[in-house]
């Protein structure tokens, strides 16, 4: 007979019926213990913890029920099958209250009914205990997995902090020259991200930067982009090599870094320098979308110029585009996200409404909040960036 690796524990007065059980139940695979009272049961059962005990129910000094009670309070789970030949129904109904597997009628004319008994609590036993440790397992899980989100809050905080303090001042004006942004995230840190500063005494720098993707590892790219900024202009400016500060020449150094960098990541970028003494702008596109939109006497059209974008080939090349600043205009830079808020089901239609919408707004950033209802977005697919600089708006 195949061996099973369950011991089973039976108390019984009656050394005949004890037997029987016994050669029954070894015969059918299990390792049996005996015991011929409930005293000596207890004694046995705390020796050698057994899988399944089968108890009498009227034993003396203990019997079965105060036996059960006795386990239980030792707070040790076993399964017990009673089989008694009082068949008082109050005994029965006691028996399965206090967590018996079962209740059995002697004499037992098949010992194959308790074979199968047997059988049966030992697998419920067994599934309740491989449940109790899923549940556990489960429970540890979900206990790390908690800590693992509040370290990643703390780590999302000190990351959106460190992102905020890197943002120049909103609004800023030098000069006759205002600036201002906004920053939308669709999730807790942005990929969007803006900067402008003064080179010289003579010329502002400026730049709108969306990197791919979301989340933590775009926003690692944008503090990335401002290290690459800020080292380059203090490399140029210890190098006197500041007058050659072009926004192609900046384009290609942040191209080559983040292709050295093997991150997976590239940017799509606008960069300008205004020349306050020339009163000119010149700037260069590495792939963005939608172009800058010039606001001026009350119309808004799309500046021209292309490139690729920025981390993706060694070989990219970009380019300068030079012009003539209005005494009064605004220029709106814009992160992809905004198309998500714009009218119309095509890309061309909703670039066909973008400049209409700047002019709505009157080339200010206030109005376009109002005009794309910024204020009141629910979560968006995509993060959203704005920047308008603008002279002498009415």
């Amino acid at each position: 007979m195949h061996k099973t690796s369950a011991t089973l524990l039976i108390i019984d007065d009656d050394e005949v019926v004890r037997a029987s059980l016994a050669a029954y139940l070894e015969d059918s695979g299990f390792e049996v213990l005996q015991a011929s009272n409930g005293l000596q049961g207890l004694e046995l059962f705390q020796q050698t913890s057994p899988d399944l005990m089968i108890c009498d129910l009227r034993m003396p000094q203990v019997d079965g029920l105060e036996l059960i009670r006795r386990i239980n309070a030792l707070g040790i789970e076993v399964p017990v099958i009673v089989v008694s030949g009082a068949g008082v129904m109050n005994d029965a109904v006691e028996a399965l209250r206090l967590g018996a597997a079962d209740y059995l009628i002697k004499p037992l004319e098949d010992l194959a009914v308790l074979e199968h008994s047997v059988r049966r609590a030992l697998d419920r036993y067994r599934l309740r205990q491989e449940n109790q440790r899923y549940r556990e397992k489960l429970e540890a899980a979900n206990r790390e997995l908690q800590a693992s989100l509040h370290l990643l809050q703390e780590d999302q905080n000190a990351g959106r902090q460190v992102q905020m303090n890197m943002l120049p001042v909103t609004p800023w004006q030098i000069d006759d020259l205002n600036f201002a942004h906004q920053i939308i995230p669709s999730l807790y840190l942005s990929g969007d991200f803006v900067d402008y500063f003064r080179i010289d005494e003579r010329r502002i720098a400026f730049y709108l930067a969306d990197v791919s993707g979301h989340g933590a590892s775009s926003a690692f790219i944008t503090v990335l982009l401002k290290f690459m900024t800020t080292r380059l202009l203090y490399e140029w400016r210890r190098a006197g090599a500041l007058l050659e500060f072009k926004p192609s020449d900046v384009l290609g150094h942040i191209n080559r870094g983040l292709i050295n960098c093997k991150l997976g990541k590239h940017v799509t970028m606008l960069g300008g320098v205004i020349d306050q003494e020339s009163g000119t702008l010149t700037y260069s596109i590495g792939g963005h979308l939608p172009l800058p939109v010039i606001f001026e006497k009350g119309q808004a059209r799309y500046l021209e110029g292309r490139g690729l974008p920025v981390g993706l080939f060694e070989e990219a090349e970009y380019g300068d585009e030079i012009m003539a600043l209005p005494d009064s205009f605004s220029l709106t830079l814009l992160s992809d996200g905004i198309l998500d808020l714009l009218p119309g089901d095509r890309l061309k239609d909703k670039e066909l409404a973008l400049p209409q919408l700047v002019s709505q707004a009157g080339g200010t950033l206030d109005g376009l909040r109002q005009v794309l209802g910024l204020a009141n977005l629910g979560e968006m697919p995509d993060d959203i960036a704005l920047l308008v600089l603008s002279r002498n708006l009415a």
